[in-house]
């Protein structure tokens, strides 16, 4: 019989499970409602695929990101399992070819988003396919209690009614109580298991400055913390400017963020993973599905609006084990600005409704019109065109989302698209003439079935595989083509994109929850004031506050903190701390280890030499370097 071991050790080459994994894997083996609360990188998607490869039948991965999807999807089909996804740059006919495959058997896993299940061709194959667990990923947006609720997750439950007795896992980085109990009830669990790995880092340092300079403190920890770093800013602009007053500094930085084109974004992040780029300056948008173990400071130079959101970001740094840093700095006005959000976030009713009837005119969408489809949205025109404020306008689209009658995606990826715009009979005459372009019309052809009645995703890459013609030369045909009224030729998109879920109502009678609406601006409102007590902790340990927010009590105080360091040095007299420190500084002019300095002061306890030796190290005069080295610094 076929073990969860011996999967992982088959596909992912793995010797052990990592903790909880198998634990959580049984639990789904024995059919059992699952909750799974794993930090990032924690090695949740293994916590759903193995079980998956040793059921029969279908697993069912409901996720919102395009991109991880992909990405998993990907790295899937590279380990040789049959893997699919439904996301939104597909086609009708190319939905139902992929649903008519899933009911042959020939995917094991099909990903999809919340909304994709809600459509009537879903549902027309749902009871042909042999699902055997359902996964929801991101579970956290189940709850509206959350901090990043999206209404058709609520609706996940009904497939519940179709396909019972089937176990659901649900996945998230991060949930308070109170949202993993809404998880659970709102996905309808029996008899479920909730498991939750500790919130502990040991390896990671957290802290928090308030400081005249930023930008001189940002470069101090660089400057004192080598290796790969993350700094987190909440503008574009802003990740621009500090990348570039970086590199004056001769830290090697480049700035990424949603704004900027896909092959762009690839090759930043690329550049980053290898290490030809130091210190990548970033929006969130940048980090998401990243496995680089690497990282040793997550900076955040503007604070985040949740802890939720600060200790996934945070959670990127020393996923190997090593001495890693957090660290957040900040200024009086930034404390004043979070204060101020919960307003700003919800905007009054009023405000919203004359926002959607300008997006309406902007988009030009009649009244009854619109469901189903997706419109290119520049933020920076609109907001220009009616004298709109930008961060209203977002806020707005967000509260759209929730209220579900929009999603809007800064980075959806829509495929080339084409259709021939011409009769058979007319389209021979015309190949007869250009030569040059009959053999890309011919591959069109026999590649891409119905293209005479429907618009089709294309690949250029393939077709340029097929032609043995360079990508660029595909290209200009496809122009050409288009010119010569042969073909509806649609490039690629990754622009930002609204789709409107319901018909563009009118303004006067927008449905909006008003009660669940204030009731979400309150929850909102108490979770910018935990993020504020965290930023201007001055006694407690930061690790034990995160923990304990997360409903973790067991965690210990960290030790390594910028709080646990302060107490720990007030507990050492100043003749005390001034003697050890005094012995450390004289024992590291020469090269030791650390070991090796603890047997030199086997007359003081270690207790107190790791005090003096953490707040020197957070002091930045001196460092232990991955071997054990300790370094002065000059």
């Amino acid at each position: 019989m076929t073990t969860p071991l011996a999967i992982l050790q088959q596909y992912w080459k793995h010797d052990q499970f990592r903790p909880l994994q198998e634990e959580i894997i049984q639990s789904v083996l024995d059919n059992k409602d699952t909750l799974a609360l794993l930090p990032t990188g924690g090695g949740k998607s293994i916590c759903f695929q193995v079980p998956a490869l040793l059921k029969e039948g279908l697993c069912l991965v409901i996720s919102p990101l395009i991109a991880l999807m992909n990405d998993q999807v990907d790295s899937l089909n590279q380990k040789g399992i049959p893997s699919v996804s439904l996301h939104s740059g597909l086609q009708f006919r190319e939905v139902k070819t992929i649903l008519q495959h899933a009911t042959h058997g020939d995917y094991k896993f099909l990903y999809l988003s919340p909304e994709r299940l809600e459509t009537n061709l879903f549902k027309e194959y749902l009871p042909a396919l042999n699902v055997s667990l359902i996964v929801v990923d991101e579970a956290h947006c189940v709850s509206q209690w959350g901090y990043d609720f999206r209404p058709p997750y609520l609706r996940i439950a009904n497939l519940r009614h179709e396909l019972t007795g089937i176990p659901v896992i649900a996945l998230t980085a991060s949930a308070t109580p109170v949202v993993q109990k809404d998880i659970a009830d709102k996905l309808v669990f029996t008899d479920g298991n909730i498991f939750h790995q500790s919130f502990e880092r040991p390896n990671v340092s957290y802290s928090s400055f308030c400081v005249d300079s930023k930008v001189n403190k940002l470069i101090e920890i660089l400057e004192n913390v080598s290796g790969s770093s993350i700094v987190y800013c909440s503008s574009r602009k802003q990740t621009k400017e500090l990348a570039y007053l970086l590199s004056l500094k001769d830290i090697p930085a480049d700035f990424y963020h949603a704004g900027l084109q896909q092959k762009e974004r690839d090759e930043k992040q690329q550049a980053w993973i290898s290490n030809r780029v130091r210190v990548m300056v970033c929006t969130n948008a940048f980090g998401m599905g990243i496995d680089k173990p690497d990282v040793r400071s997550v900076i955040h130079f503007d604070a985040p609006e949740c802890l939720e959101n600060y200790y996934q970001e945070a959670g990127r740094a020393g996923r190997d084990g090593k001495k890693s840093y957090a660290v957040l700095v900040y200024q009086k006005e930034n404390i004043d600005a979070l204060r101020a959000l919960p307003n700003r976030r919800f905007p009054p009713i009023p405000e919203i409704k004359k926002i959607y009837q300008s997006l309406a005119d902007y988009l030009q969408i009649p009244v009854g019109n619109g469901e189903g489809l997706y419109y290119d949205f520049d933020l920076l025109s609109f907001v220009k065109n009616f004298k709109l404020d930008s961060l209203l306008v977002v806020n707005t689209l967000k509260v759209l989302e929730q209220e579900g009658h929009i999603t809007f995606s800064e980075n959806i990826f829509l495929p080339t698209q084409v259709q021939f715009s011409i009769e058979k009979e007319n389209l021979f005459e015309f190949e007869r003439s250009h030569e040059l372009l009959e053999p890309l019309i011919q591959c069109l052809l026999r590649t891409y079935e119905g293209i005479f009645d429907n618009r089709v995703s294309i690949q250029e890459k393939q077709l340029a595989w097929i032609c043995r013609l360079p990508i660029e030369t595909v290209h200009d045909q496809l122009m050409q083509l288009r010119s010569f009224g042969i073909i509806e030729y649609l490039p690629q998109k990754d622009t930002p994109q609204i789709h409107f879920l319901l018909n563009r109502a009118s303004a006067k009678y927008l449905q909006i929850n008003q009660d669940q609406y204030l009731l979400r601006k309150k929850q909102y409102a108490e979770r910018v004031e935990n993020m504020i007590r965290y930023i201007e902790l001055t006694e407690e340990c930061r690790s034990s506050y995160i923990a304990r927010y997360f409903g973790d009590l067991s965690i210990k105080d960290c030790g390594v903190c910028d709080n646990c360091l302060t107490r720990k040095r007030k507990s050492l007299s100043p003749e005390e701390f001034s003697i050890i420190e005094k012995q450390i500084r004289e024992l590291s002019a020469q090269k030791i280890m650390v070991d090796q300095l603890l047997t030199a002061l086997k007359n003081t306890s270690k207790e107190k030499v790791w005090a003096v030796l953490d707040f020197l190290q957070a002091e930045h005069v001196l460092r232990i370097d991955e071997q054990g080295f300790i370094q002065k610094k000059d």
